[in-house]
C-alpha cells in the first residue's frame, strides 16, 4: 500500500490493485454466484418435516435476514482487508471472512429450502458494508479489530434472539443458527485477543442501529 499524507498528519494506507481487485471479485460473487461450503453442513442429518406453512413462511423471513446479514459480513471484511496494515490483522480477517462465507452459503442453502427469496436490499448492504469497513481499517489496525470484536457480539447476541423465536419444529434452521453463533463468538474473541481497542458507547449505538434497518429492511423486502 502506498501512504497519502500531508506535514502534520497520519499516514492513510491505500488499498493496492491487487487487494481492490479480490475485493471486486469477492462482490460479484457474493452478490450473483452461488455460495459454496467445504465444510459439512450443520443440518445435513435433521429434519423439517414437522414445520407447517405459517412456521414454514416465518423462518423464511428470518432466515433472509441473516443471509442479508452474511451478505454485509463479507462486504465488511473486504472493506476491512483492503486497507488493514499488518499481516496478523489481514490473516484474521481473511479468516473470518471465510468462515462467514460458509455461513452465507448455509443460509442461502437453507432460504431456498424454505420457499424464501433472498432480500432485494442486498447490493445496497454490500456498498454499504463494505464502506464503513474501509472506514474502519482506516482508523488503524487496534480500531479494526475492535470493530471486528464489536461487530461479532451484535451478531452473536443477533442470532441468539433468533434462536429464541424460531419454531421449536425447525431443527435444521436451529442448527444452522446455533454453529453460526458458535463461530462468531469465536472471530470476537480473536479480535480482542489480537489488541481489537474497545469501542465507545456512542459507536456501539450507532452499529446497533444500523443492523436494526438491514433487519428491518430484509425482514419485509
Amino acid at each position: 500500500m502506498t501512504p497519502l499524507s500531508a506535514p502534520g498528519m497520519r499516514a492513510i494506507p491505500l488499498p493496492d490493485a491487487d487487494r481492490l481487485i479480490s475485493a471486486f471479485d469477492n462482490a460479484l460473487r457474493t452478490l450473483f454466484a452461488p455460495a459454496r461450503s467445504p465444510r459439512t453442513l450443520p443440518w445435513k442429518s435433521l429434519s423439517d418435516e414437522g414445520l407447517n406453512d405459517a412456521e414454514r413462511r416465518f423462518s423464511a423471513r428470518l432466515m433472509r435476514v441473516n443471509h442479508s446479514g452474511e451478505v454485509s459480513a463479507q462486504a465488511l471484511y473486504q472493506g476491512q482487508l483492503v486497507v488493514a496494515r499488518g499481516e496478523h490483522v489481514k490473516r484474521l480477517l481473511t479468516r473470518a471472512a471465510n468462515e462467514e462465507n460458509e455461513h452465507l452459503a448455509w443460509t442461502e442453502h437453507r432460504l431456498t429450502e424454505l420457499g424464501g427469496r433472498k432480500s432485494l436490499l442486498r447490493s445496497f448492504w454490500y456498498v454499504g458494508s463494505f464502506g464503513v469497513g474501509m472506514a474502519s481499517g482506516l482508523l488503524g489496525d487496534r480500531w479494526n479489530l475492535g470493530f471486528l470484536a464489536e461487530t461479532e457480539r451484535q451478531v452473536e447476541s443477533h442470532l441468539d434472539g433468533h434462536l429464541k423465536i424460531l419454531p421449536s419444529t425447525d431443527l435444521r434452521s436451529r442448527a444452522i443458527l446455533a454453529q453460526m453463533k458458535e463461530d462468531e463468538a469465536g472471530h470476537a474473541v480473536a479480535a480482542q485477543r489480537e489488541g481489537g481497542a474497545e469501542l465507545v458507547g456512542p459507536v456501539r449505538f450507532a452499529m446497533q442501529l444500523t443492523s436494526k434497518l438491514m433487519t428491518i429492511g430484509s425482514l419485509w423486502v
